[in-house]
């Protein structure tokens, strides 16, 4: 399922791990995160996982500028969905991507009856908090606690 949510940027539901999907993340998980990028087999797992909805966006060019997965799963209290993993290829950066993956992600998760989509972000990512702000999240007075395994 394609739609195009800014001009020039067209958002869409991933179904297929390929080698297009393979190097897009090779080329953009290292802008987000330290971690190593998915393979094919990982990414094929994260694409083919029922609580995930991972949402790729195409530029103008047709290649594939940006990332998120959309996770929904149910809780006593009801559906939740949580945004991770959203990156944008810096030279495509300041284009509206971002805004029209989190747009994307928050449209599929109200179609789905979720009650709160929540995400994190580190301070140092300064637009991608204004980004958020700019959507409506607002931040939560939490702690977010981490276990290492």
């Amino acid at each position: 399922m394609r739609s195009v949510a800014e001009p020039g940027v067209g958002i869409e539901v991933c179904g297929v791990v390929d080698d297009e999907l393979v190097g897009a993340f090779a080329r953009l998980h290292p802008q987000l995160s330290s971690s190593p990028p998915p393979d094919a087999a990982a990414l094929e797992r994260i694409v083919g996982h029922p609580a995930n909805t991972v949402l790729i966006a195409r530029d103008g060019a047709d290649e594939i500028v940006g990332a998120m997965i959309l996770v929904l799963f149910p809780l006593a209290s009801g559906l939740r969905a949580w945004i991770e993993d959203v990156v944008v290829d810096e030279a495509a950066r300041g284009r509206g991507i971002g805004a029209a993956l989190n747009r994307r992600a928050i449209e599929i998760a109200r179609d789905a009856g979720a009650r709160t989509v929540d995400l994190t972000s580190r301070p140092d990512r300064e637009a991608a908090n204004r980004l958020y702000a700019r959507l409506g999240f607002n931040q939560r007075n939490t702690n977010v606690y981490r276990l290492d395994l």
